[in-house]
């Protein structure tokens, strides 16, 4: 049986008494120090850091992904155990790229670090999967997957999760899925022109012919003789 090391919250020493953040500004502030530490061990592989609210997001390269995830989790200093969410954000504006974003979380520490990850518009929809560090990650990518579209690579068993596996019209939350939550115009016809008249039918009125046999005598020769039944 695997033995767990339980973490309590606020545990690394030196660490100031919580407090709840007031006048927090829009943009700057203090920087997580995770990202200066970020930049000292992968150097280019770092695109951006920013505060925003309070919050320190880090852009990285989308190829360094795990390794800087797997660094996060696993160096002592860091100690980012808790995965809390895998997501992404397409923007209406067709020039800027859709971004994968990790939300991390060192409870040992009381820190929390955003990381996110391009992808260029008319790219392949691939990250890393990062199952292997956080196995909380496996539905949070089916989701991501099942919403967007994005493939994560590695992951073990990625289905649909909210969407049935059928499901063919697209991805709910990407920005050219229809607004009304129903197939497209296209879709629509598509399926109309494929469709069969003769479903319209139910399986009871197809067997009328078939049964010509059971019907009474007269019936059957008043048919035969061309008398309309009637409605």
């Amino acid at each position: 049986m695997s033995e767990f090391t339980v973490v309590r919250a606020g545990s690394a020493p030196n660490l100031p008494a919580p407090a709840t953040p007031r006048h927090v500004p829009n943009r700057g502030g203090e920087v997580n120090p995770s990202a200066d530490a970020l930049r000292a061990k992968f150097g280019d592989a770092i695109k951006r850091v920013e505060v925003v609210w309070g919050e320190t997001n880090v852009v990285v390269d989308m190829a360094k992904a795990f390794a800087i995830i797997q660094w996060l989790h696993d160096d002592p200093e860091q100690s980012y155990e808790y995965l809390s969410d895998v997501t992404a954000v397409e923007f209406r504006d067709r020039a800027l790229p859709i971004e994968v974003i990790w939300h991390l979380r060192s409870l040992k520490s009381r820190r929390f670090l955003r990381l996110k990850g391009l992808i260029e518009k008319g790219a392949p929809l691939t990250a890393p999967s990062i199952y292997d560090i956080y196995k909380g990650a496996d539905w949070l990518e089916r989701e991501c997957f099942d919403m967007f579209g994005i493939r994560f690579e590695g992951h073990p068993d990625l289905r649909r999760i909210l969407m049935w596996e059928q499901y063919a019209e697209g991805y709910p939350l990407r920005k050219d899925f229809p607004l009304r939550g129903r197939f497209s115009r296209a879709q629509q016809l598509r399926e109309a022109l494929a469709a069969n008249p003769e479903a319209r039918y139910s399986m009871e009125e197809l067997s009328v012919a078939d049964a010509y046999a059971d019907l009474p005598q007269d019936m059957r020769a008043r048919i035969k003789g061309g008398e309309s039944t009637g409605e």
